[in-house]
């Protein structure tokens, strides 16, 4: 007798975040699609997004994947899936940040500052300047996150803010089911972005969350995008 295997969901991090983030935010509602969640850890270091894409490699080399992840993680997502559609199953895309070229993307100005910080002053202090005025929950994240960078940290930031995403005409290619979500109001991740991914994937449904709602439920976000992915999946 055969045991069919629940779908494997690999979902990378954001920029100078981890996989402990991930499984906060998508664990409890990938299961909701009967998917066994593997968000891998972040290697440090100039090579981050071949890390993460070997991972997405590894993962497919028996049975498609849903793939995905939160901002970077969902560049690097999106753009696996371009080179492998047959082996992408579906995409959790969330907080996409830019198209293209990152070029002057709030994101990528972010990260290239905070990485030049850090090489300047520490990761300490550059780590206080990031999350002064931030939402407590993000700043709690990040403070923790970060340090687990070591010294690959800021190599780790200038290599997400160079790294180019999709184009809109990459992402018309992909007819995979699709959720995206973008948060309401979000300077770093435009609601444009998302609707820009959205309107180019084919089979994409947008979905939104208030940046404020993440302080009392981190999941939201990841019940957000896995419900936009559903109404793909329904037509």
């Amino acid at each position: 007798m055969s045991v069919t295997q629940p779908p494997t969901a690999v979902l990378l991090p954001g920029t100078g975040s981890d996989e402990i983030f991930v499984r906060s935010v998508f664990e409890v509602p990938v299961s909701a699609l009967g998917a066994r969640l593997l968000p891998p850890a972040p290697v440090p270091g100039p090579g981050l997004a071949e890390a993460y894409l070997t991972c997405l490699d590894a993962a497919a080399r028996t049975a498609p994947v849903i793939a995905g992840g939160i901002s970077f993680g969902a560049h690097l997502a999106a753009a696996w899936a371009v080179r492998n559609p047959t082996r992408c199953a579906g995409l959790l895309l969330a907080l996409p940040a830019w198209e293209g070229e990152p070029d002057g993307a709030p994101a990528a100005v972010a990260a290239r500052h905070s990485a030049a910080d850090i090489r300047a002053r520490g990761t300490a202090a550059a780590l206080a300047s990031a999350i002064e005025g931030t939402p407590e929950w993000l700043a709690t994240e990040l403070s923790r996150a970060w340090p687990r960078y070591g010294d690959g940290l800021a190599a780790s930031l200038e290599a997400a803010a160079a790294y180019p995403a999709p184009t809109l005409a990459e992402l018309k290619t992909l007819d995979i089911p699709a959720g995206v979500t973008c948060f309401v109001g979000d300077p770093i991740h435009p609601e444009s972005v998302a609707q820009s991914w959205a309107d180019a994937l084919p089979r994409a449904v947008l979905t939104a969350v208030r940046l404020e709602v993440m302080g009392a439920d981190v999941e939201a976000l990841g019940r957000a995008t896995v419900l936009a992915l559903l109404r793909s999946l329904a037509g």
